[in-house]
């Protein structure tokens, strides 16, 4: 009996809902289960196979199938970025994205795992993104707790108005001492400064609405972006890249368990200048924002970019 590729993954992901697979992962699996179906497949090839080149030749037919299977099976979901993952779940976009927004890190450590999407919690993702910032990107970046602002102009009065992440880049880092000396004379910009909203999930029900809150948050940096480990479905990343047209937040996405293969899917537009007044609404509002002005203010009177407190794991900075 011929092997169906794609009604045997079905069957795989429908057995482990929830859970997400590679096409390689799921090949393997085949190859396993079905040896008699994989030796006949391989005998009718019309060219001499391996065992490694029959599970190569697998993997591309799960791929191939991907968008008649997503017509066919609605439970069945994707993610975006490298490499592609498969999982089957009955939930609505709206509810996933609703239960990631709402993991908290200690059930996502311990205890039964929520439905959806298996990442951590959007706390732990910081740190993640700081160690990617600086290892790849030589990007110095500071959280900014939303539970250290005054809250004076009431409980919603500064919604989407912070980022989760800032970040400080020092262009004359490699600079001749004689080059930085100059540029700090006749005040040429010696800085940029980047401004990033994390979050655990993005899918159709929520991508326009994290877009927005990163457009908000993010307008007074030189660059701006959103962040995030999983995006879900094709429709969603060519949702990003319209809107990146018209507003220009770049898009990350995040490796968890490698923070150095993080991968940038859209660049960010840079803004030439820094939105100084945004800047100041941010620096009166919360400690943390006014502790990074501050930051930036010692880069360019001491030539140095000292950050005592910085949010970089010391693993990143070995």
């Amino acid at each position: 009996m011929s092997l169906n590729v794609g009604k045997r993954t079905i069957e795989y992901l429908q057995q482990h809902q929830q859970d997400q697979y590679t096409a390689r992962e799921i090949a393997e699996w085949l190859f396993a289960s079905y040896p008699q179906e994989c030796q006949e497949k391989k005998a009718v090839s019309q060219r001499a196979m391996t065992d490694a080149q029959l599970v190569q030749q697998l993997v591309a037919e799960i791929c191939s199938q991907r968008a008649r299977l997503e017509t066919r099976y609605p439970a069945l979901k994707t993610t975006e970025g490298r490499p592609r993952r498969f999982y089957y779940s009955e939930q609505s976009d709206s509810a996933e994205a609703a239960q990631a927004a709402a993991a908290e890190e200690d059930s996502q450590a311990e205890g039964p795992q929520a439905a959806g999407p298996r990442v951590p919690g959007e706390h732990k993702l910081y740190p993640v993104l700081c160690a990617y910032l600086w290892t790849e990107l030589q990007v110095l970046g500071k959280r900014i707790d939303e539970k250290r602002s005054s809250n004076l102009r009431g409980p919603r009065g500064n919604q989407w108005l912070y980022p989760d992440v800032v970040g400080l880049e020092d262009l004359g880092a490699q600079w001749h001492r004689e080059v930085r000396d100059c540029v700090a004379q006749v005040a040429d910009r010696r800085t940029r400064l980047w401004s990033f909203e994390v979050k655990v999930l993005i899918n159709r029900a929520n991508v326009r609405e994290t877009y927005f809150q990163a457009v908000s948050n993010s307008s007074w940096a030189n660059f701006g972006y959103l962040v995030a480990p999983v995006i879900q479905g094709s429709d969603t990343l060519k949702e990003l890249r319209m809107l990146y047209a018209a507003h220009g937040i770049g898009m990350i996405q995040l490796d968890v368990e490698n923070p150095s293969e993080s991968e940038i899917l859209i660049p960010a537009r840079e803004r030439p200048e820094i939105d100084w007044t945004a800047a100041s609404r941010l620096a009166s509002e919360n400690k943390d924002a006014l502790e990074f002005i501050k930051l930036v203010r010692q880069l360019h009177q001491t030539g140095e970019a000292r950050i005592p407190d910085r949010d970089v794991p010391a693993e990143a900075l070995e």
